[in-house]
């Protein structure tokens, strides 16, 4: 963005620190009238032929231009993914504990990877990788929905479980009154 003397163009579009359109004027007169305002004189749209500019407060302008990238940013929510890696040949109890690790992680409303790992001649029985995974993705079923197909690539298989959206429940708006019988 171009400000005061780094505006090279002849003629500008000028709106002055009200707001109001100017017109077209000549950029030396342009930057006299941002001088005696004590302002400066900015090239808002510099595509526009003649190109805009603005008499404004060029510093003020920068803080709330950064001020807004800055609530936006906040406003962006950040979805994280969590990865749970198990081998084929897992053994009951590190699966049930890699089950419960998975649990928490969908609980907390992030989204989880399960990926099974080949080593060596494993890769020779895929099949026995791809239960495990479906085994885990079976047992996550009631509070996790599967977002990504089951994906064999070289020597692993994966896949993406999301959290479920919450079941609303119904709620009684005309509560029961009880009668009380005080004879």
């Amino acid at each position: 963005m171009r400000t005061n003397r780094q505006i090279r163009a002849p003629k500008v579009r000028l709106i002055d620190e009200e707001g109001k359109l100017v017109g077209v004027v000549f950029r030396d007169e342009a930057l006299r009238m941002a001088e005696e305002a004590n302002l400066d004189l900015v090239e808002v749209v510099p595509n526009s032929v003649p190109p805009v500019c603005k008499i404004i407060d060029y510093g003020k302008f920068r803080y709330d231009q950064q001020k807004r990238e800055k609530e936006s940013k906040k406003a962006q929510h950040h979805i994280k993914v969590k990865e749970i890696k198990v081998k084929p040949n897992i053994d009951e109890h590190d699966f049930q504990t890699k089950l419960r690790k998975a649990r928490d992680f969908v609980e907390k409303g992030l989204k989880v990877r399960i990926t099974c790992m080949f080593r060596g001649r494993q890769v020779a029985h895929p099949e026995v990788g791809q239960r495990v995974v479906e085994k885990m993705v079976q047992d996550l079923d009631d509070i996790a929905a599967l977002e990504a197909p089951v994906k064999f690539l070289g020597r692993t298989i994966s896949t993406v479980v999301a959290p479920r959206s919450k079941p609303k429940t119904p709620v009684n708006k005309n509560p029961v009154k009880k009668e009380t019988n005080l004879a």
